[in-house]
């Protein structure tokens, strides 16, 4: 049957930016009387003066705005100039000046006075004048000896850390030159750079995967063809070769600025499209009764659409109905991140899409309109390409072109609104104005205390397709891709992030892993994991899926891939096969059940039925759902161990979970850097069914609602290694096993929840 493993494409690291400031209170709080005492015989350094020209902790007024949520995590070992404190003399004798050299009054500090002052470090590294005086007579010292120990204590830990910051990021410049190398090779010695052919082959014989490769590279380059000659940039078969603007005032021109207009739009046009999308974005987002009204049943806010119609003079067919579906929904809500990190990533298409995961399966910048103002963004227009998915090959993704605008209101408030632009879609592609974006985006305002108020408006035009009878309830009533799904993900990515880059952790969110390095590399294995299955499981155009009839009767599609070179995850043949199902129970009922590792081996047919032990636990959110865990699974032949991701928010849960190497995993708990372990994610993603649901849009013309109490829509998702060898072919025999694997385990959820007949 294979090794189940785990999976994820190389992406940006969403975490490597330095924006987000760490808060420095309480790194190695665990460096107790031991290490105190280790250093009270240490040597002495001479230092006095300010902290911030020696590099140290800056103001403690920045510090004031990190983030804390209290830990017990413990750092190297202090060296012995962290402890040795130096009390300087400067009275001089203005009659010998001429004669006597200025002396320094050196003194050593008691263990017991170090880890008095360690105490305090820990709860405040920048104590105020009222504390200092305190301190410095309860040990005995002067208030300017407390002064100048906490000055050096907080300079030498920023040194640590600066050091060690500075290593991971040369590992990881290191590791990305070797994946350009390797990949430069690849395509080198693959692919002959003029036609795209295989410059060596085997065999004589072509396979019908390759021959279907060379037919869509065929109608690819045909497209491109086609782009080349409406754009008017390049002539029908020109080289793209050399096509880089030199000089900085080519450089900052939009590629706009080269040909007229774009397919056939000034750009004058279009600042004037996005001007009056940002306004109707604005209205849309203030506006109450009558253009929105809250739903008695439900609690959400309606569109009213005759009054949308009035209120932007939007043209409408003769009844007055939309010519197409319409999909309006408005979220309000407060995340925790600083707002010029907000707005960076809406406007960095690899940030965007690694925000919303769960949501957008492809994304890139198509062109940039206008740069705007940096470093800030504002007024920076772009045109942009996005992907939306579901978590389940049974729902069509959407695909839609449109063009993002960023301003800021004032001071504190900020807007970034898209739209889609007629021309522009129908020469890229006609198939696309099936999925089009009326003016939608947020409205983001600073709270100035690290929180920002966001108001979501999502608005969108689509034609009426054929969707699976499972999903049809939550996809025509707006909720799939409504904004209470893009709010609660924005929300609960941002908490991920806060808990991320937290120094204080409290004991109980982070228990089996002792230092803070071990739990970031924990948890950001735990992050790539679960980005790894939202990109394995949707109908992206990444995936074929193939539909398989069991003797069980669920419906089971199968897709699979080969990875030649991708150290994140094995090499060789892999198949996926996912099952979505709805059973009748509540969504927080079926997370809480496949989550609970005490019951782990009422569904999972490779525990065997044995015990599950937690190796560690931690907390990445303020929900006890949100965690990432390590759980030991021991049978008669071996040990397995098993890395388990459960996220939860206000739309959708997941429980995503991977076998992992006990060597591998036992060196990313130390700290090693976890971006090479192959990994191959399997699991669960739960939605509401959406019957209790109403339309998000209502006219003249009153609908029948469904009052029937909602379930749960359960995807599962299981992923083997076929075969190590990536030449290898795909075998019966290997579907047949990943298709019992998911039978089972649907099998044994209904049994477990008393749902058979769900």
């Amino acid at each position: 049957m294979g090794v189940i493993d785990m999976t994820n494409p190389p992406t940006k690291d969403f975490f490597a930016s330095p924006a987000l400031s760490l808060s420095l209170a309480g790194i190695f709080r665990d460096a107790g009387a031991t290490a105190a005492a280790a250093t009270a015989s240490a040597s002495m350094e001479v230092e006095e003066g300010d902290e911030g020209s020696g590099g140290g902790g800056g103001s403690g007024s920045k510090k004031d705005d990190t983030v804390e949520i209290s830990s017990e995590n413990s750092g190297p070992a202090r060296s012995r100039s962290e402890d040795d404190l130096l009390d300087h003399d400067d009275d001089e004798d203005d009659a010998d000046k001429s004669k006597k050299k200025k002396r320094k009054k050196y003194h050593r500090h008691t263990a017991d006075q170090i880890r008095e002052m360690e105490a305090l470090f820990k709860e405040s590294p920048h104590p105020d004048e009222k504390q200092r005086q305190q301190l410095s007579k309860q040990l005995g010292l002067a208030p300017r000896q407390v002064k100048f120990w906490f000055q050096n204590r907080r300079t030498q830990i920023k040194a640590i850390q600066e050091r060690h910051e500075n290593s991971l990021l040369k590992q990881e410049l290191e590791k990305l030159r070797d994946e350009n190398k390797a990949m430069r090779e690849t395509i080198n010695k693959a692919c002959c750079l003029n036609c795209g052919m295989a410059t060596t082959a085997k065999d004589g014989s072509i396979t019908a995967e390759e021959q279907q490769l060379r037919i869509e590279n065929a109608k690819l380059k045909a497209e491109v063809e086609k782009l080349r000659t409406v754009i008017g940039k390049y002539p029908p078969g020109a080289s793209t070769t050399g096509s880089c603007s030199s000089g900085n005032d080519q450089e900052n021109r939009s590629s706009l600025d080269f040909y007229t207009g774009i397919f056939g739009l000034e750009k004058s046009r279009i600042m004037e499209i996005v001007n009056q999308a940002m306004e109707e974005l604005q209205k849309m987002a203030t506006a109450g009764e009558p253009l929105w009204v809250r739903s008695v049943e439900t609690g959400r806010e309606i569109l009213n659409y005759d009054e949308y119609v009035k209120e932007f003079s939007v043209e409408s067919s003769s009844n007055g109905r939309p010519k197409r579906s319409i999909e309006a929904s408005r979220e309000t809500g407060v995340v925790f991140l600083d707002l010029p990190r907000l707005v960076q990533s809406f406007m960095d298409a690899n940030q965007w899409k690694e925000m919303f995961p769960c949501i957008i399966s492809k994304a890139a910048t198509v062109d940039v309109i206008c740069h705007g103002e940096a470093p800030n963004k504002n007024g920076a227009v772009q045109l942009m390409f996005a992907e939306l998915q579901m978590l389940t090959p049974l729902v069509p993704t959407r695909e839609v072109y449109f063009v993002r605008y960023c301003k800021q209101l004032s001071a504190e408030q900020w807007a970034i609104v898209d739209v889609s632009i007629d021309k522009v879609e129908e020469n890229i592609d006609a198939s696309l104005v099936k999925c089009r974006k009326r003016p939608s985006g947020c409205i983001i305002q600073d709270t100035t205390n690290g929180h920002c108020k966001v108001i979501w408006v999502e608005h969108l035009e689509c034609q009426k397709n054929t969707v699976h009878t499972l999903y049809r309830t939550i996809v025509r009533s707006g909720l799939a891709f409504g904004a209470r799904h893009w709010m609660a993900t924005l929300q609960h990515q941002c908490e991920r992030l806060v808990f991320f880059m937290a120094t204080n952790v409290p004991t109980k969110d982070s228990t089996g892993v002792a230092t803070l390095a071990g739990r970031k590399s924990i948890l950001k294995l735990a992050q790539r994991m679960t980005w790894s299955f939202c990109h394995s499981i949707g109908a992206s155009s990444y995936h074929t899926w193939n539909k398989v009839s069991t003797k069980t009767g669920e419906d089971i599609r199968v897709s699979s891939r080969k990875n030649l070179n991708d150290p994140g995850e094995p090499h060789g043949v892999i198949v996926c096969a996912v099952s979505s199902v709805w059973l009748p129970v509540s969504p927080t009922l079926l997370f809480d059940f496949l989550r609970d590792e005490s019951r782990r081996s009422e569904w999972d047919i490779m525990s065997n039925g044995g015990p599950v032990q937690s190796i560690a636990n931690l907390a990445k959110g303020k929900d006890r759902g949100n965690a990432v865990t390590i759980q030991a699974m021991k049978s008669k032949e071996n040990s397995m161990w098993v890395l388990q991701d459960s996220c939860t928010n206000a739309f959708e849960s997941m429980v995503v979970f991977a076998h992992v190497d006990v060597t591998g995993i036992q060196s990313v708990i130390t700290g090693c850097d976890s971006s090479n372990m192959a990994i191959l994610p399997s699991g669960f993603s739960i939605l509401p069914d959406g019957l209790e649901s109403r339309p998000l849009v209502i006219s003249s013309r009153h609908e029948k609602s469904n009052d029937t109490e909602g379930g749960s829509l359960l995807t599962v998702a299981f992923q083997i290694l076929t075969n190590s060898s990536p030449t290898a072919k795909l075998t019966m025999e290997s579907v047949e096993s990943v298709n019992t694997i998911v039978s089972c385990t649907l099998r044994n959820i209904k049994t477990s929840l008393q749902c058979e007949d769900g």
